[in-house]
């Protein structure tokens, strides 16, 4: 069989003295839209913070596309093909929406295909073709989730992880972005999405990842899931 696109193997991490992730495991096939799921504080952010290498594991393994990249800087994980949109979406103020943008390309030198790209991107979200110029930070919350998202495409990754898609958003507003979350997918980008509204990321996914306190507590099938009781009590309110 082949191996995963990422796999992830009793990772620990943390901040500082304070151990966040503990002897975290699990995989993310190639193609494949996957979710993270979990309370505020379960480690959902800590997570893709270690492995888009923003953080330095304490110990385990986190392998993409077949070779180790745990421990490495963020431009060397960046350049191995995984782009991660932060939570709060992290626009640089001052600059325009079109900038911010092919900053999210600044590792690339296949012009041609950069262009591709930023058009791609603008017909996925034509309101950032409308105000590419316009300042980013001024744009609505939604607005800049779809910069931030864009910003990611355009490093052409291999996996795009995205943290906290639908914080302080407006339902309509989540339900765009998730589907066009679905669209991307169709062209073969794998996605993993950190949510802690599990009936919005329940929606997109396929499968996902339940993390509690630090642990994965269940994994599976997002239908499967679904009709968890102890899903359905401790994070649907059902």
């Amino acid at each position: 069989m082949a191996e995963p696109l990422l796999s992830i193997d009793r990772l620990q991490s943390g901040y500082g003295d304070v151990q966040v992730l503990w002897d975290v495991s699990l995989s993310v096939e190639e193609g494949e839209l996957a979710c993270i799921v979990g309370s505020n504080g379960a480690g959902k952010s800590t997570l893709l913070r270690t492995v888009s290498g923003l953080l330095k594991p304490w110990a385990g393994e986190i392998r993409f596309a077949g070779a180790p990249v745990g421990g490495q800087d963020a431009d060397a994980v960046l350049t191995a093909g995984i782009a991660h949109v932060p939570e709060g979406r992290r626009l640089f103020k001052g600059l325009s929406v079109r900038d911010n943008l092919l900053l999210g390309a600044y590792l690339r030198r296949d012009s041609a295909e950069v262009a591709k790209d930023l058009d791609f991107v603008m017909g996925l979200f034509p309101i950032l073709k409308e105000r590419q110029w316009q300042d980013a930070t001024t744009l609505s919350g939604g607005e800049q989730q779809m910069c931030a998202i864009g910003r990611g495409i355009m490093s052409r990754p291999r996996l795009l992880m995205i943290d906290e898609l639908s914080l302080g958003l407006a339902p309509r507003l989540v339900e765009r972005l998730g589907e066009a979350l679905v669209e991307i997918n169709r062209t073969g980008l794998t996605i993993l999405l950190v949510e802690q509204d599990v009936m919005t990321a329940f929606e997109i996914a396929r499968h996902a990842f339940v993390i509690e306190t630090g642990r994965v507590s269940m994994a599976g099938t997002t239908e499967a899931l679904g009709t968890d009781p102890r899903i359905r009590e401790a994070y649907m309110g059902i």
